[in-house]
């Protein structure tokens, strides 16, 4: 692994989003730009004492800061101590039995209900077979606090999937206390349903659903407030849309910002700021860049806020979080993320402005934060990771 030196630079720019003759999109800035420190940093296994099975996920339960839970591919959510030397790992839960694996599918994400602590509910994205991708809610045992029941559980959406790639399924709960739910075009290439710019489809989406309501012939409701409740011929589900490959979304703690990795096809890695009713482009454009060469409308498309090309073996993004722990002052209020085939970790300020601050060489499948909001790095080597200062220069 390779330790990187930065300059982190405190950065007001002024975005815009324009169409070019080709009607491509273009981002324009103007940045203004003050060096703020020299910062050296590296990564470390954080618990060197454990070992997961492609874990694609980690969580902790609201408030908890003793424990944290990680999710395998196969089908299993594990918990164990929040305590770097920490040895004891037990199952939470255990689906691998209904859990399909092949390529992209498996246990896909989790997310703790809000009121965790009083109502002991989990919410899970997996897919039970290569057609299917289901949102399941379950409940944790009245006598057993480390142990969640595996036939607690109460299907709530099901999504079919054309292929086994591009599946998404990542939940977080937003402040407003629903569900947002992140889900891929279906797979193929070139989404070539055109599922993402279909409104009457679920895929290519970012979901936000109710699960403390019910509607009818429904186990959650649907926000009155969704912007597409009222449009003929659209889902209510769908938040936001455009997306081809939505790996990983989170909420900035402090500003409840929505940011976004897409994957892309074959030029462009993308990082969005989601929006209410947003069209984020795919499979019109794939980044900035016209994908439909033939029909290449870009209006009303919200180009991403930092992109990235196919170099340095960079080929599919991993997203993060926006850094709000006290270990790394250095990181404060900037977006963490990195990719799954180069392992370089990058770190992106809101005006857009990119600074590579790791080359890692892991397969990075995801990152998570504890409670008390310190940033983590799931591997495919079976590793939890973070961040650290290693040097710390004036200049």
């Amino acid at each position: 692994m390779k330790r990187i030196a930065f300059v982190l630079l405190g950065i007001t720019t002024l975005l815009s989003i324009s169409c070019s003759d080709k009607d491509e999109l273009v981002l324009t800035s103007s940045p203004e730009i003050e060096i703020d420190s020299l910062v050296s940093f590296d990564v470390n296994n954080a618990f060197s004492n454990l070992t997961f099975n492609q874990p694609i996920d980690l969580q902790s339960a609201g408030a908890d800061s003793t424990r944290l839970f990680v999710a395998e591919k196969g089908g299993v959510i594990k918990v164990f101590s929040n305590d770097a030397t920490t040895e004891e790992v037990t199952t939470f839960l255990d689906i691998s039995a209904r859990t399909a694996t092949a390529s992209e599918l498996g246990l896909l994400g989790f997310a703790f209900h809000p009121e965790y602590a009083s109502n002991g509910f989990l919410y899970v994205t997996y897919t039970p077979n290569d057609e299917l991708a289901v949102v399941s809610r379950f409940k944790v045992s009245e006598t057993n606090a480390a142990m969640v029941e595996d036939a607690s559980e109460t299907i709530l959406l099901e999504i079919p999937q054309p292929a086994t790639n591009h599946n998404g399924g990542q939940l977080a709960f937003g402040s407003d206390g629903y569900l947002y739910i992140a889900s891929g075009d279906g797979g193929g290439s070139g989404d070539p349903d055109g599922n993402a710019q279909n409104l009457e489809s679920l895929l290519g989406k970012i979901l936000r659903i109710d699960v403390d309501g019910m509607d009818e012939g429904l186990n959650y409701a649907i926000p009155s407030d969704n912007p597409y409740v009222e449009k003929e011929n659209a889902r209510g589900e769908i938040y936001a849309y455009g997306f081809r490959n939505p790996w990983r979304f989170s909420f900035d703690k402090e500003t409840n910002t929505l940011w976004a990795a897409d994957v892309g096809q074959d030029k462009k890695e993308e990082i969005d700021v989601v929006v209410k009713g947003g069209n984020y482009g795919w499979n019109i454009a794939e980044g900035t860049s016209c994908f439909l060469e033939d029909d290449c409308d870009t209006t009303d498309l919200i180009a991403p806020l930092y992109e990235y090309g196919r170099t340095e073996n960079d080929k599919s993004v991993t997203g993060g979080y926006v850094y709000r722990g006290d270990a790394i002052p250095e990181l404060q209020g900037l977006y963490i993320y990195g990719d799954f085939v180069s392992g370089r970790i990058w770190a992106l300020d809101q005006a857009g402005t990119n600074t590579l601050i790791f080359e890692s060489n892991l397969a990075i499948s995801s990152f998570g934060t504890d409670a008390n909001n310190e940033l983590y790095i799931c591997a495919f080597d079976g590793k939890i990771y973070e961040l650290s200062t290693v040097v710390e220069v004036q200049p």
